[in-house]
């Protein structure tokens, strides 16, 4: 086929919802209109436009059987298309890379060593660098912003636990004191009762920066183990951080603990 041939085809292909058709063809040919019309959102009319600029184009064939016209993909031009612009630009090249494309996204989704991205987040408060520092290390604060006292004595190399204040005195997370610059940078491992990784615990760093009445700080929480508590994290920093930071602002908690609130809808 020409160039000119293919013009049709080359400007059908160019619209996603012509492109999404043929997709439900290749996947099951010889559809009626209202099959077609099953699978988007659209009305018939413009379902019916799209067809007709592929037949057009020659890449739909319809066949009519009865009262019903069916319709099947023709892949005749796209195979005419892959001769005239990808088997004369090396198509043997182009094969090898498109399968070490696929092989990378396939170990990128099943290796379980796939790297986490590092969560960050940053909150501005308006108190000093050491109320800040206390609100982060003392048991009894820590306790009523995060449901959770938080122990230990706070020195490099120390533990620390995060201890439920229900009264079962039952340990959720803990780990060691890797850091500690008072008032302005703490760093602690974070491990529950499942870790045990070949890359060592989670790491999170909190960091106090003052300017003026206020305080920047920047939580990041690094060295995750997959893409679930990522998304744990995302939803319980964030609640964590706007308790205490109502606490130094206000003198006390929000009136509902933020990570009891329902997930939005997203609309």
């Amino acid at each position: 086929m020409s160039d000119e041939a293919l013009g049709p085809a080359f400007k059908a292909l160019a619209d996603p919802t012509r492109r999404l058709l043929l997709d439900r063809l290749r996947h099951r040919n010889g559809q009626t209109l209202t099959e077609l019309c099953g699978s988007l959102d659209m009305a018939r009319q413009s379902v019916t436009q799209h067809l007709d600029l592929l037949a057009e184009a020659n890449l739909v064939t319809v066949v009519r059987h009865g009262r019903e016209r069916l319709h099947y993909l023709n892949p005749a031009p796209i195979h005419e298309i892959g001769e005239r612009w990808i088997a004369a630009y090396d198509a043997p090249r182009l094969a090898t890379i498109s399968a070490i494309k696929h092989r990378a996204e396939e170990y990128a989704m099943t290796d379980p060593g796939t790297s986490v991205p590092t969560y960050v987040y940053v909150t501005y408060i308006r108190a000093t660098s050491e109320d800040v520092w206390q609100a982060l290390t003392d048991a009894d604060l820590t306790a009523r912003y995060w449901g959770h006292a938080n122990v230990s004595d706070w020195q490099p190399g120390s533990p620390w636990e995060h201890r439920r204040v229900d009264g079962s005195g039952v340990i959720d997370v803990t780990g060691k004191v890797l850091e500690a610059e008072a008032p302005t940078r703490l760093v602690i491992t974070f491990e529950d009762s499942q870790d045990d990784r070949p890359n060592g615990p989670s790491v999170v760093t909190f960091l106090i920066e003052p300017h003026d009445d206020i305080v920047r700080l920047t939580v990041t929480h690094a060295n995750l183990p997959n893409a679930e508590m990522l998304n744990g994290i995302s939803r319980g920093w964030p609640a964590v951080l706007a308790n205490l930071k109502s606490l130094l602002e206000t003198g006390d908690v929000l009136p509902t603990a933020p990570w009891n609130m329902p997930e939005g809808s997203g609309a």
